[in-house]
């Protein structure tokens, strides 16, 4: 992950209705949600949700797929993966630590 990626995908975060997106999101797993749901969910009106899911996606934490008349979307697990490892990475002086361990557990 380039330092352009991150501070896409950070910038994309620092906002609190696409955190609680992509949170959203992450909580679904591979599921995924389909907007109806996640407008629902989050009682957002559906073209707010529309703008901030457009910003997750150019910052490549969000995907979407088309199955039969619904869009749905997920959590893009390897670049949220890729993400905390560029902001863990040389954590605790190179020594092993918790971070990486906990990364090591995540069945993502």
């Amino acid at each position: 992950m380039t330092e352009s990626d991150v501070v896409k995908a950070l910038a994309a975060l620092a906002q609190p209705v696409r955190l609680q997106v992509f949170r959203a999101l992450v909580i679904a797993g591979q599921q995924g949600m389909t907007p109806s749901t996640m407008a629902e969910g989050l009682a957002m009106p559906p073209s707010s949700l529309s703008f901030h899911l457009k910003e997750l996606m150019n910052a490549g934490l969000v995907t979407q797929e088309r199955a039969s008349r619904n869009l749905i979307y997920r959590a893009a697990f390897d670049q949220m993966n890729s993400l905390l490892g560029y902001l863990t990475d040389n954590c605790c002086q190179g020594a092993e630590c918790a971070v990486e361990a906990a990364a090591a557990d995540c069945r993502c």
